[in-house]
């Protein structure tokens, strides 16, 4: 049976944009999408993945936060998967001619049996998105009629809907996707389009050698957003600023300006206890406004703003001693790796940019951070017993001369890691780049580049499964 049989009946693929679809499987995270739709009425499209397409409703009213109402929401055809990364302007006189907004996205949680419960008219799930969140109902009515609720729970979001003009995907407002327009600047070199946000000075040098202007810096932080996101996003970030280029006055910023619609603000006692204002990204106009402003590379708390005290992200460093060969950096590499192995922990591995590895491990959020460095450190020093002439857990320099330090150091709170796609600021533009564990004999640490980088997102993601694993 063709779940997607209706949606493909109903519109003209010659004549609109609008993905043909398939259906696919789906993944461990299940997805959902809202999308602001000005049709012949204006409406919102809301849409829960499920079995491999998107079941979909029509919310005249769009969804409310106030748990008193009840929101008439109309049952229509699945949609392809892909469908949530629709934006754009569907014909006039075609099926659902209007303009389409990426409203909301983010991924939801269903709650008792899903399946059974949506055949007895009645579903209940959490979701977790830019904008709603927490405990929601789908209630049959009559016909294709539902009702959309919001469930009482501790998130209290009692604002309208109608405060959010702009897309989560793109930044743009519904009358600039009408136009056509993604961006208020178009590179000279005709590259490509950053969408919906204004770049200042884009032909600033950043780099040297090859030069690489701010424009390209933006272009590629779009291209790898949709990879980098679920690695960066609802997490406290430091990022390094250059607003001169690498070889002006570089700065580590970690405390929040400015809120933007993108960017959210997490207030935390710092070391001696005093309040101060943290910032972490929630989507990609939040990612390409801080390029914008100026930050090129990204480092990442170990843990997510709604858990802050607990972490989910293990990162080891291993920071070799400068004279050291990148064939013992390997070793190194794959000695770690032994002993995670034998812990029965899965790892991911990606370069530095520099000239070392780093080796990842998700964890469920069950340790404190005072437990989670612990257990950091006692790998590092198992190493250190097992191979003393290797590795050393010291953090002093002169501790290791001719060995490679495991840098655990990393897993403590407030101490941040590079992210997955981010560029480093130093004399070369190389990229900390997930790769395969097949790979760690043939890719060095500071080899991948912007180009290559990109190149590599055609290829299967080494990192797909990494919210998947269960341990």
């Amino acid at each position: 049976m063709d779940k997607l049989k209706k949606y493909k009946e109903k519109r003209d693929f010659t004549k609109t944009k609008e993905p043909k679809g398939k259906k696919e499987k789906s993944n461990k995270k299940l997805r959902f999408v809202v999308q602001h739709h000005m049709a012949r009425r204006e409406h919102y499209d809301f849409r829960l993945e499920w079995n491999g397409t998107l079941l979909s409703w029509a919310v005249p009213k769009g969804p409310s936060y106030n748990t008193k109402d009840k929101r008439l929401a109309v049952h229509v055809e699945d949609h392809p998967l892909s469908y949530r990364n629709f934006e754009g302007v569907i014909p006039k006189g075609e099926y659902g001619g209007g303009t389409v907004m990426v409203w909301d996205a983010g991924y939801y949680e269903p709650i008792g049996n899903f399946s059974k419960d949506f055949k007895n008219g009645a579903i209940k799930f959490i979701l977790h998105g830019t904008r709603l969140k927490g405990k929601w109902t789908l209630v049959f009515f009559k016909e294709d009629n539902w009702l959309l609720i919001k469930e009482k729970d501790d998130v209290n979001l009692y604002t309208s809907i109608d405060k959010y003009k702009t897309s989560v995907k793109t930044g743009r407002t519904m009358e600039e996707i009408e136009e056509g327009k993604t961006s208020k600047f178009r590179n000279s070199k005709k590259e490509g389009i950053v969408e919906g946000i204004k770049i200042t000075n884009p032909d600033k040098k950043i780099y040297e050698q090859p030069k690489i202007t701010k424009m390209d810096i933006v272009l590629y932080y779009q291209k790898v957003a949709e990879r980098m996101l679920p690695f960066i996003k609802m997490r406290i970030i430091s990022t390094i600023r250059c607003p001169q280029g690498i070889k002006g006055e570089c700065f580590f910023k970690k405390h929040l300006e400015t809120i933007n619609e993108g960017i959210g603000k997490k207030i935390l006692p710092n070391e001696k206890g005093n309040k101060e204002d943290y910032y972490y990204i929630k989507d990609i106009r939040g990612l390409l406004l801080e390029v914008q402003m100026n930050s090129y590379e990204f480092h990442v708390w170990g843990s997510r703003v709604d858990k802050i005290n607990h972490p989910d992200v293990l990162v080891f460093d291993l920071d070799p001693d400068e004279k050291m060969s990148l064939q013992k950096v390997r070793e190194g590499v794959l000695d770690l790796k032994s002993i995670l192995d034998e812990l029965k922990l899965v790892s991911f591995l990606k370069t530095s940019g520099g000239k070392g590895y780093h080796v990842v491990v998700p964890t469920k959020r069950l340790k404190t951070w005072k437990s989670f460095r612990e257990f950091a450190k006692n790998i590092a020093k198992l190493m250190e017993a097992k191979w003393p002439d290797k590795y050393t857990s010291n953090v002093r320099k002169e501790s290791r001369k001719g060995k490679i330090f495991i840098d655990w150091i990393r897993n403590t709170k407030s101490a941040t890691s590079v992210a997955p796609y981010s560029l480093r600021i130093r004399k070369k533009a190389r990229v900390s780049m997930p790769i395969k564990w097949s790979e760690l004999s043939k890719v060095k640490p500071d080899e991948i580049t912007m180009e290559m980088a990109i190149k590599r997102l055609k290829r299967k993601d080494p990192w797909e499964k990494f919210y998947e694993v269960d341990q």
